[in-house]
């Protein structure tokens, strides 16, 4: 009777341990979530590597193009420092 009494003890006590442990169901499905937004931060930073590479390009362009328009400032400038130049000769003859 002892022995059939701490069996059923036993089998109360796992019964026990059993229903108030941590539910699998839960834990899996944190896990899947926790997989899918390290999936989507994953996606996410592939984006913003990608559109920084993109700036960094578009960056590059305007500064040529930014250098070009000096360029073709410093070309007017000096045609009109001549124009001024033949402009004020003209007048002194």
């Amino acid at each position: 009777m002892k022995t059939v009494a701490s069996l059923l003890a036993v089998l109360a006590m796992a019964a026990f341990m059993s229903a108030c442990g941590p539910d699998m169901n839960a834990i899996n499905a944190s896990s899947d979530k926790a997989e899918a937004s390290a999936t989507r931060a994953e996606a996410a930073a592939n984006s913003a590597e990608a559109s920084a590479n993109q700036a960094d390009g578009a960056a590059k362009h305007a500064e040529e193009a930014a250098s070009g328009a000096e360029d073709a400032v410093r070309r007017a400038n000096d045609a009109v420092s001549r124009l001024e130049a033949a402009f004020s000769t003209s007048v002194t003859k």
